[in-house]
């Protein structure tokens, strides 16, 4: 009997590792089918349950909401972001070509939800690991190099608008 249950747990692990190993090669080299799977998984299981707490008070994760270009749709998606000195930067797993990015960049304008505030932001461009990788910590580091991450989103704080006109 303990022959077949060290069977299963090996055989398990052996699978998760498989699993976890196909999905690495998927980020690293964009290979489309699978990001298309990847993103189709995140948007039906992992995304629901992160917007419920996204952009909240404690919570790790944030929320931005964007309009879409064709639709005119209001979206919220959650990112995860890194403060900047004049706004925000946000990892691209997926590459630029995430809807919600190409939605943001026609927009020019979004709105971030962050630790229960909301902040519009402006500007966004596509930057590279040289420019943005000095705000991360070196554990972010090491992930966005062990999924090839290439693209990062830089956000600025949008100007503030006078109260007051005379």
């Amino acid at each position: 009997m303990w022959a077949w249950i060290l069977w299963t747990v090996v055989g398990l692990l052996v699978l998760g590792l498989g699993w976890f190993l196909a999905f690495v090669v998927t980020m690293r080299t964009k290979n489309p089918r699978g990001l298309a799977i990847i993103r189709g998984l995140n948007r039906r299981f992992a995304n629901p349950g992160t917007l419920r707490s996204a952009g909240e008070h404690g919570s790790s994760t944030a929320v931005i909401r964007h309009v879409g270009r064709k639709s005119g749709k209001p979206y919220t998606t959650p990112i995860d972001v890194y403060p900047k000195d004049d706004g925000y930067l946000v990892f691209l797993p997926y590459g630029s070509d995430a809807d919600w990015v190409r939605n943001v960049r026609a927009a020019g304008s979004a709105e971030v939800g962050l630790d229960g505030r909301r902040h519009r932001v402006v500007a966004p461009r596509i930057v590279g690991p040289a420019e943005a990788l000095p705000y991360v910590s070196a554990q972010n580091r090491r992930v966005a190099r062990l999924f090839g991450i290439v693209d990062f989103l830089v956000l600025e704080h949008a100007p503030a608008v006078s109260g007051s006109s005379r």
